[in-house]
């Protein structure tokens, strides 16, 4: 399963898009009014670019992402006072999330509280890069080294969240049994559980555990997410294989926020939590 945030996404890479993204048609939009506010044809843009006609077509109908030499020969030859690579900027930092994970990436970035349960996988934020770098590794079809790196490095940054201040309340409650998978062997597991434990001792972080025998367990219709915005609006998250769905529908709202207080009453709290790794971790 490829998840967003997680599924920090399999969507990445410079081959075409059979959809097109949003924000490679916003590139490709400016691309192409800077080629027309020159006065060129696809075909004269191309050769002073030195990429194939497809290539540029592509490009500006938002099916591929352009290469670094592209944008940077764009930017050159058109003259387009920086704009071009600005907009690059942003499809780079979007690069590595899966195309239906990014409007809840985005709303992430303003929140002010993020619940999170998780019962297949260790929550992105949380994750070490070794642990993120398996968990890639394991799920089809391969990435390549670069679509692998992209992932890992957007994943990577959006950590900084842990740490931004005003601090975002974050709670996460993982099931005891994705720790207990071992995902990347034993020596990549101890590692991700040294980081949990970090994590704990945040002062905004609460992360609680679901033992593994849990015979009441509000969590049996699969993970999710509660964020609460800026403005004090709250929105939920879903995941599935290959999709994503931002909720708002109050009654739905509502109906997460009931299952995430059961689930928290229901996981070993933070204290108990923290033991818990440390007993799983063992011995150094």
């Amino acid at each position: 399963m490829t998840t967003g945030d997680d599924s920090d996404g399999n969507d990445s890479g410079d081959k075409e898009a059979s959809t097109p993204d949003p924000d490679l048609l916003d590139f490709g939009r400016t691309v192409k009014a800077f080629r027309k506010r020159a006065g060129w044809t696809q075909e004269e843009f191309r050769r002073r670019v030195g990429y194939s006609l497809q290539y540029v077509a592509s490009v500006e109908q938002g099916r591929r992402h352009p290469s670094a030499a592209f944008v940077r020969k764009s930017e050159e030859v058109l003259d387009a006072f920086g704009v071009i690579e600005i907009a690059a900027k942003r499809l780079t930092r979007r690069r590595g999330l899966a195309s239906w994970f990014r409007q809840w990436a985005d709303l992430e970035q303003d929140a002010v509280a993020l619940n999170t349960y998780e019962c297949r996988l260790i929550p992105g934020l949380l994750q070490t890069e070794a642990y993120a770098r398996a968990q890639i590794r394991n799920v089809p079809p391969l990435a390549t080294v670069v679509e692998a790196d992209a992932r890992i490095t957007v994943r990577m940054a959006r950590q900084e969240l842990l740490f931004k201040t005003p601090y975002i309340a974050f709670s996460f409650i993982i099931e005891q049994s994705v720790i207990e998978r071992e995902t990347g062997g034993p020596e990549v597991t101890r590692e991700l559980i040294d980081h949990l434990l970090e994590c704990t001792k945040l002062p905004n972080v609460d992360i609680q555990i679901m033992p593994k025998v849990s015979p009441e367990h509000a969590g049996t219709d699969g993970p999710f997410r509660l964020l609460e915005t800026g403005e004090n609006e709250w929105l939920g998250y879903s995941e599935g294989q290959q999709s994503g769905q931002v909720i708002n529908s109050p009654k739905d709202i509502s109906l997460l926020h009931q299952r995430y207080a059961k689930l928290r009453i229901q996981a070993l709290n933070p204290a108990d939590s923290a033991g818990l790794l440390m007993r799983m971790r063992g011995s150094p």
